[in-house]
């Protein structure tokens, strides 16, 4: 859904925050190729050494700027195509997000509560950004049998949100 939301494809030049273990790297850096960039900002070098050995392990690291910045304090790169953030605080990288990205640039933010969702959706709004959308992201199991199938008796859904805009 991210991919989808973010309108990426190859040629693509993406920062991104929160880099993790990689996994969502990978699927950045798989889109962008073979001639886009994904520029991984994180703040934990133990976690960016996990995410280069798992991009190199997959042979995308070499569609991958790593960062060990803080993404808060301003992005290095301008004229992007999307900002996509796995953070904390992803309203705290609004301004500089609307001040990097280029006109029709996307925005988007995963984040774990509702009280988080609010708040980036209310930023990005105060910035000026367009066609600001929350979804919610679940999956929900089905039991598949010939004329009974249903949702799983018991059922571990988590949930999270994705907050998407555009830049004017």
């Amino acid at each position: 859904m991210i991919l989808v939301k973010s309108g990426i494809g190859p040629g693509s030049r993406v920062v991104e925050a929160g880099t993790g273990s990689g996994f969502l790297t990978a699927y950045l850096a798989h889109a962008v190729r073979p001639d886009g960039r994904v520029y991984s900002y994180e703040l934990r070098p133990e976690f960016q050494e996990v995410a280069r050995r798992n991009l190199s392990i997959l042979g995308l690291d070499c569609f991958v700027t790593f960062k060990l910045k803080d993404i808060r304090d301003g992005i290095d790169e301008d004229d992007v195509d999307a900002v996509i953030l796995d953070m904390p605080s992803p309203w705290a990288v609004v301004e500089h997000a609307y001040a990097k990205l280029r006109h029709g640039g996307s925005f988007v933010a995963f984040v774990p509560t509702v009280n988080q969702m609010e708040r980036v959706a209310l930023e990005l709004r105060r910035r000026g950004f367009l066609d600001v959308e929350a979804l919610e992201l679940m999956a929900r199991e089905y039991k598949v049998a010939p004329g009974e199938t249903r949702p799983v008796t018991v059922s571990v859904t988590h949930t999270g949100f994705l907050v998407c805009a555009r830049r004017p």
